[in-house]
């Protein structure tokens, strides 16, 4: 049966009394001949069995509504936009329908995209990019994976998710005021109390505050003051040669 932008597959000739009962696969891309090809590519594996292809979001909603596939094989990008469709898709399944395992496939091995689709848990979730596609294993493992509720993410895009992680985490310097952050730099060339005292216009009562305060934000416990300020240090150069390794 012809739908808008969707093609429902009938159901082979296999008995379900002969063969376990195939894993129901609704595939969606926009792109025809990577559609096509996929199709082929998937009904000629016997445990999979197609029930639709679609083209856009809207179509595939309506096959999912009407075919309850296990597994929902889909590009992340399709119109009406062309951004996002893909994890859309997942995360509505996540809610009305959490047995159903989602594929998704990006020609991106974008850290974003797959932080999103796992944000809420990894669960029947797959993160594959399209050069794997031609790879029939690794893309039928993925299917049978998140059809029994396992998962599985592309080794590019975990690389990609490490790195953002990195990117991201928050610095321990972020809680000094600039006044801690002033001293703090002041320790990391070697200064002493009074000598940070008389740079910065301070009391040696003051600048011991703000040094007890910096070892306590940054996690220093009761050791002795020297190895406390070396440590600081450390921190101090860390956060300041993260910028170049980015």
């Amino acid at each position: 049966m012809q739908g808008q932008g969707c093609l429902h597959h009938g159901i082979g000739g296999a008995s379900p009394i002969l063969c376990a009962m195939p894993i129901r696969v609704v595939l969606a891309d926009d792109s025809f001949l990577i559609r096509e090809g996929m199709r082929e590519l998937l009904q000629s594996v016997d445990e999979l069995d197609l029930v639709a292809t679609c083209s856009d979001l809207d179509s595939l909603r309506a096959a999912i509504e009407q075919e309850s596939p296990d597994v929902v094989l889909t590009d992340i990008r399709m119109p009406p936009t062309n951004t996002d469709e893909g994890i859309r898709v997942a995360e509505e399944l996540r809610n009305r329908s959490p047995s159903t395992g989602v594929v998704v496939l990006s020609q991106y091995a974008d850290a974003e995209y797959a932080l999103a689709l796992l944000d809420k848990g990894a669960s029947g979730r797959a993160y594959l990019l399209k050069e794997r596609v031609s790879d029939l294993n690794q893309l039928v493992n993925a299917i049978r994976e998140v059809a029994r509720g396992g998962s599985v993410v592309d080794a590019e895009v975990i690389e990609n998710i490490i790195a953002a992680r990195s990117r991201h985490k928050r610095s321990p310097l972020a809680e000094l005021t600039p006044r801690e952050q002033e001293i703090l730099a002041a320790v990391a060339e070697g200064k002493n109390n009074a000598a940070i005292a008389a740079a910065l216009h301070l009391t040696d009562g003051a600048v011991e505050k703000h040094i007890s305060s910096i070892f306590s934000k940054l996690g220093l416990g009761e050791e002795p003051a020297v190895h406390r300020r070396v440590k600081a240090t450390l921190i101090y150069l860390a956060a300041e040669r993260e910028p170049e390794r980015r």
